[in-house]
């Protein structure tokens, strides 16, 4: 058997570990030389390669949701997840506007309080289609018109600014002027001052008399240098009284004030949005004024019914997107848009949200936000606390990037957790992560669509290549990191870059790790490429056939491993490629003047491959082909031996054992209890399974065969007893596990040396811990036959 991860454990174990404390950059360097030096010397010493299936184990436990083994999800072309991905994949069509980037190009001196009226037909568009809470919002109103001015706190893309311009229609305003957002809350009275005395003088020209006046002040610039303080308020309170007028402002939940008293804003749902937006544009477009809203509501109730809108309501999109796929669908509606237009309308919403979060203008996003935001893509569904912990890593990366003369300053303390997650449109859960000790709740950070997280790696990638340093620097790291989740979300991440761009993907990580010589780096490779092939990068396996015939032994053992993991997919094929390098590895040792030993890592590696593949959902293909090439020559059966030999001993290992580094199979629904820590073997329930089917009794000879050859074979015989040992402790604890072994052990008897060897090991096995042989053991005697009586042939 193989050895079990002991890859570099950490000093104060905690769930998934934590990871070695990063070097301090401004530490001397000569100091920071030595540090380094000393932890690779501890890392060459206690790095061991992880067995296959335990490789597989933490890809299926920690990988991402939508990378996952069996997961069904890839990329394929263009696509994410069945969805269209980039504008390669087909075409944008119509006026379709998302985005908070804004534009201001400003000749000579600012004016000092600037202004502009909100045309009446856009009060008159918005108010066809504004969809809210009808008792909150005429409360709401109400407040307005006592209190004059009124504060709405809410989220961005919320519809805070068309509420409030609505607020000021249903208080009576006959004009809404917009106020600029920059100036600071103290001047917001002389701001109203000089709107006074612009209508004065229109007034003064011969302008008609005007009714009560709306301002609105979208989005206030108020932080603690400059916070809106109640009497900001009160001075603006009496201008407005004095010439009757009306002032909505809104803040966003950042805002910061002082004796305040803000009124919350609960927008409407997607879905009402939508339908609201929807039924204004159909009303607008009916073929017959005199029906045009009969014409709306069945229209309107056909098109969301459509499989295109009902799975954009399934996703979290915001009414900023609704309203923008309100058109589409009146224009597919009237046939100008076609159908697969309509259905990549929630993707490129999303890709526009990208883009977005990556810009750099006035608005755009600090980068130590962006950094959160790549790490959140990374570990999507994975620990929060861990998310935020290697964001902050890769935003000193960035900083180096940016500013490479300067040491990266990172704050302690930053923005709250819920704020953070508003600003990425994700959410916190509680939920069970799988550790080295078990299952532990934590709370985990995940997008609410699902395809952000692959979307965004794809867009940072391809579409800000200046990133890439402190982005392969940050992976290069995390593939370093002490905690299997860390290690595999690493392999992840680089997995969905190689299908983005393979070249770049190989050169910068991939060929790197899968050349070190140390087995961490090359399990990371492994695992990328792996994942890399699953979600439909190209050329995976060609790459694989190459590194597997090549010289170079490090990526030779990464291609044994990757062929281990993908190798279901095509068993025949990864049989035949494992039997070529067996041999290969035979030949080699046979060079040499005397012959060398065997190179065990990689006869092992070999092995292991074989293992996954006999308790893949392939196996029963994979028994044929080993039966049918397992008796050419000594390394085919060699190879077949000991895989299966690993295979049966899957299952029935003490799983209260830590030295076994083995567990119980993924895919058991329900795990052993404290009382009976023995799970069922593998290949024993196989065997159980296949002799009681007639159809799948070739299966169960076939197994047989391999366990006769492997008793009989002088080099095997003693792994073979040692496997035969856990099972009769396994059926110790488990009466089914009995049953099938002693419908097995007959039929394992073909001469009588089988039955002497079996009869010697079930009187003079060991129990657990040294304790005599169990009681089953002697039942388990009395159906070996005895030796020199006719045994059983199979049939």
């Amino acid at each position: 058997m193989s050895a079990p991860d002991t890859a570099t454990p950490p000093a104060n174990p905690a769930p998934n570990g934590p990871a070695a404390p990063p070097a301090d950059p401004n530490a001397p360097q000569q100091q920071g030389q030595g540090q380094a030096e000393e932890q690779d010397e501890a890392g060459e010493e206690q790095d061991r390669p992880q067995d296959a299936w335990s490789s597989r184990r933490e890809l299926a436990d920690h990988a991402p949701p939508a990378l996952r083994i069996g997961s069904g999800a890839g990329f394929g072309g263009a696509l994410v997840q069945g969805d269209q991905h980039g504008v390669s994949g087909g075409r944008v069509a119509g006026d379709v506007i998302m985005g908070s980037k804004t534009e201001i190009w400003q000749l000579g001196p600012p004016a000092p309080h600037a202004s502009g009226e909100v045309p009446a037909a856009t009060l008159e568009r918005l108010a066809e289609s504004f969809v809210a809470d009808e008792e909150a919002f005429a409360a709401l109103a109400d407040r307005l018109r006592e209190e004059r001015v009124l504060v709405v706190r809410g989220s961005a893309f919320t519809g805070r600014r068309t509420a409030a311009l609505m607020l000021l229609r249903r208080a009576g305003a006959t004009s809404v002027r917009s106020l600029l957002r920059d100036r600071p809350p103290a001047e917001l009275a002389a701001q109203l001052d000089a709107e006074q005395q612009r209508a004065e003088q229109a007034r003064a020209g011969d302008a008609p008399a005007a009714g009560p006046v709306g301002y609105v002040l979208c989005d206030l610039m108020a932080d603690r240098t400059r916070p809106l303080r109640e009497p900001h308020l009160l001075a603006v309170r009496d201008r407005l009284a004095a010439h009757d007028g009306y002032l909505v402002v809104t803040v966003g939940p950042t805002a910061v004030l002082e004796e305040v008293d803000p009124a919350g804003w609960q927008p409407p749902s997607v879905a009402e949005v939508l339908t609201a937006h929807l039924t204004a544009h159909l009303r607008a477009t009916a073929p017959d004024p005199a029906t045009r809203e009969e014409y709306a509501g069945r229209e309107s109730a056909r098109l969301l019914a459509l499989p295109a809108v009902t799975g954009f309501l399934a996703r979290d999109h915001q009414l900023r997107e609704a309203a923008a796929f309100a058109p589409a669908l009146a224009r597919h509606a009237a046939g100008s848009l076609a159908a697969d237009e309509l259905d990549a309308f929630s993707l490129g919403a999303l890709e526009s949200q990208v883009r977005e979060w990556f810009e750099e203008d006035e608005a755009a996003l600090p980068l130590r936000d962006k950094a959160f935001l790549i790490s959140l893509a990374a570990f999507d569904g994975g620990p929060y606390a861990l998310t935020a912990e290697l964001s902050d890593r890769l935003y000193a990366e960035l900083l180096r990037t940016q500013r490479p003369h300067a040491p990266a300053d990172v704050p302690v303390f930053g923005t709250h957790i819920g704020k953070r997650l508003q600003l990425a449109r994700a959410e916190r859960r509680q939920a069970e992560e799988a550790t080295e000790w078990g299952p532990v709740r934590q709370w985990v950070a995940a997008f609410r669509d699902d395809r952000a997280a692959l979307v965004l790696l794809r867009e940072l990638w391809t579409g800000h290549p200046s990133a890439r340093p402190a982005l392969v620097r940050w992976l290069r790291a995390l593939a370093e990191d002490g905690r299997p989740l860390v290690r595999t979300r690493a392999a992840a991440t680089t997995a969905v870059l190689a299908h983005a761009d393979l070249p770049s993907a190989m050169a910068l990580l991939i060929e790197e790790w899968a050349a070190s010589p140390r087995y961490r780096h090359r399990m990371v490779a492994a695992g990328s490429l792996a994942l890399a092939h699953f979600v439909g990068a190209p050329n995976v396996p060609r790459v694989l056939d190459g590194w597997s015939q090549g010289e170079d032994r490090p990526m030779r053992w990464v291609a044994i491993r990757t062929h281990a993991l993908i190798g279901p997919e095509r068993p025949a094929r990864t049989l035949r490629l494992l039997r070529t390098v067996v041999r290969k590895e035979y030949e080699e040792s046979r060079r040499e003047d005397p012959p060398a030993p065997l190179d065990e890592v990689m006869v092992e590696e070999l092995a292991g491959a074989v293992e996954l593949l006999l308790l893949s959902e392939a196996r029963e293909t994979v028994l044929g082909e080993l039966l049918a090439s397992y008796e050419v020559d000594r390394p085919a059966r060699d190879l077949t031996l000991a895989g299966f030999l690993r295979a049966c001993g899957r299952g029935a290992e003490l799983r209260t054992d830590p030295e076994s580094g083995l567990g119980p199979d993924p895919a058991e629904e329900e795990g052993p209890d404290e009382e009976h820590p023995h799970g069922w073997p593998l290949v024993l329930d196989w065997y159980r399974e296949a002799a009681a089917d007639p159809a799948t009794a070739w299966a169960a000879h076939g197994l047989t065969r391999l366990w006769r050859a492997a008793l009989g074979d002088s080099l095997h015989s003693r792994d073979a007893l040692e496997v035969l040992r856990l099972w009769v402790l396994a059926a110790a604890h488990r009466q089914d596990v009995e049953w099938a072994l002693a419908a097995l052990l007959p039929a394992l008897v073909a001469a009588p040396e089988d039955a002497l060897r079996l009869a010697h090991l079930l009187r003079t096995m060991p129990g657990e811990d040294g304790a005599p042989p169990p009681p089953v053991a002697a039942r388990l005697l009395t159906v070996v036959p005895a030796a020199g009586h006719p045994v059983p042939q199979p049939r």
